[in-house]
């Protein structure tokens, strides 16, 4: 059954596009979901006029973004994290936090679901991002991850520091309430 796409469906096509999928398919999911429509002659001159229309916003689009990614292009971004011995991370930088930098640093919105990232970064050292930002501009920007403190700390070390810091207060608090008679 040939459908005519209104919205981006991964590992089919994206939006205005003409797929061939199985009825079940089109009339279980996509059609219900609002993801597509039948294909019909109207319908399809319809999503041909569409499609042109979207090649020439898209053509739009990709000028405005390309002075972006000149900008971005070999950009390098330091990254401060918490890193225990083996140089591994207390959690992980994500796609989220890169483009949180990168949006700052240019002053223009960068989605995180642009950021290709394929998992969370957990080492110290440089890493090769790509961004996507629209047709096929991909500029590559190195993000170093360094450690917080300048030199790694030990995990036992950072749970002592971080219990020190923490549990100052709730040391004292536990002192005054052992001199304090509950009786």
């Amino acid at each position: 059954m040939k459908v005519i796409l209104l919205q981006d469906v991964p590992k089919l096509g994206s939006a205005g596009a003409i797929a061939d999928v199985s009825e079940g398919y089109a009339r279980n999911y996509l059609i219900p979901q609002g993801l597509a429509e039948m294909a019909t002659p109207g319908r399809v001159k319809e999503a041909e006029q569409r499609l042109a229309a979207a090649a020439r916003r898209l053509e739009r689009e990709e000028r405005a973004k390309q002075a972006l990614a000149d900008r971005i292009e070999g950009t390098r971004i330091q990254m401060l994290a918490r890193v225990g011995e083996q140089g591994r991370l207390y959690g992980s930088i994500t796609a989220q936090d890169i483009a949180e930098v990168l949006t700052a640093k240019f002053g223009e919105e960068i989605d995180r679901r642009k950021v290709l990232l394929e998992e969370p970064i957990r080492t110290v050292g440089e890493h090769q991002v790509t961004v996507h930002l629209v047709g096929r501009l991909r500029p590559t920007v190195t993000v170093v991850v360094a450690p917080e403190g300048g030199e790694p700390v030990a995990a036992g070390d950072a749970e002592a520091s971080a219990a020190g810091e923490d549990g100052a207060a709730s040391a004292q608090d536990e002192a005054a309430g052992e001199e304090s008679p509950e009786s």
